[in-house]
């Protein structure tokens, strides 16, 4: 697939502009950076900026997803591009601070415009970008559209940000040594979308799950997501595996295997119950948005997803 090509006619956006300009919301963690909050430190060598729960805003610089990075002895990897240039710009202002190696890897736990758009900063570094096959239909797919509103959310703040090309990709797993510490990259298998993979570091004992976990923000079902094998990929592969690990979901704050399986395998067990019930009875779709799912409504974006997700659902279980 030729980016370059698919995208020809893109121009760069403005000029960098002064941080002084961007003013930041009372939510806002950490006003001095375009990042939503600081970098924490999770484990040895491991350490992720906790976005926003809530969708992109201006205010929080597109910084809806946690972006973490792995220091080894040699070399640096950073897990999602995200959502802009100055965003990855100002990640690796805050990576500077603690090592002064190169980061070597970016991976993208999948297609998404939070997990890619800020590669054309660190390509711009010499990284070599890294995501799952199956990420990069969803980039040709979608990538367009992303970048047009986000360049529209964020405005100035998405300067310099363009769609570039993945340099490699894998189909299960992938190791990366950064110098006396391996990485391991996992596809478990279908999840919320696309190409969604984890990244573990087992001296530090951390799996970066990605968005095949949630726990302080109701997950979303994409028209495109099965959430029939989400659950399976859970059971066989995903549980299994995440079990007794220190887990960076992809969105909220760092947690553990029992906390991410009851918001997401729960949930998931859940609405398919209600809506099993609700076919058996004869139910319609109007009906399904109409299921109670006031278990869950302390996650954030629950009024937006709720809903929504019923319906979809619905649609999808009528055929299964």
């Amino acid at each position: 697939m030729n980016l370059t090509h698919r995208f020809k006619g893109l121009s760069l956006c403005c000029l960098l502009l002064s941080s002084t300009l961007y003013a930041a919301s009372p939510a806002d963690k950490y006003p001095e950076s375009m990042l939503y909050s600081a970098p924490v430190k999770v484990a040895d060598h491991v350490w992720s900026a906790i976005g926003a729960t809530q969708y992109y805003s201006y205010e929080n610089g597109g910084h809806n997803n946690n972006l973490s990075f792995v220091i080894g002895q040699d070399a640096v990897l950073v897990v999602n591009g995200g959502a802009s240039y100055l965003l990855a710009k100002a990640l690796h202002d805050e990576i500077k601070k603690k090592t002064d190696l190169p980061v070597k890897y970016v991976v993208d736990e999948n297609g998404q415009s939070h997990a890619t758009l800020g590669n054309s900063y660190w390509k711009a570094q010499g990284a070599t970008i890294i995501a799952h096959e199956d990420a990069l239909e969803e980039i040709a797919e979608k990538g367009l559209d992303g970048l047009e509103t986000l360049k529209g959310i964020l405005k100035e703040r998405f300067a310099n940000t363009a769609l570039v090309e993945i340099d490699k990709t894998f189909e299960e797993t992938l190791s990366l040594d950064l110098g006396g510490l391996e990485v391991e990259l996992i596809h478990f298998g279908p999840a919320h979308s696309a190409g969604d993979i984890s990244v573990y570091v087992p001296s530090s004992n951390v799996l970066i799950a990605g968005d095949m976990a949630f726990h302080q923000r109701l997950l979303p079902v994409f028209p495109d997501t099965d959430t029939a094998e989400w659950l399976a990929t859970w059971h066989t592969e995903f549980a299994p595996y995440a079990a007794g690990k220190i887990i960076i979901p992809g969105h909220g704050e760092v947690t553990d295997f029992e906390t991410v399986d009851q918001w997401t395998r729960g949930y998931l067990e859940y609405i398919r119950g209600k809506v099993g019930e609700l076919i058996d009875e004869g139910g319609m779709l109007e009906d399904a948005y109409k299921i109670d799912q006031s278990p869950y409504a302390h996650l954030e974006t629950f009024d937006v997803l709720a809903a929504k997700n019923a319906g979809r659902i619905f649609e999808a279980m009528e055929f299964e």
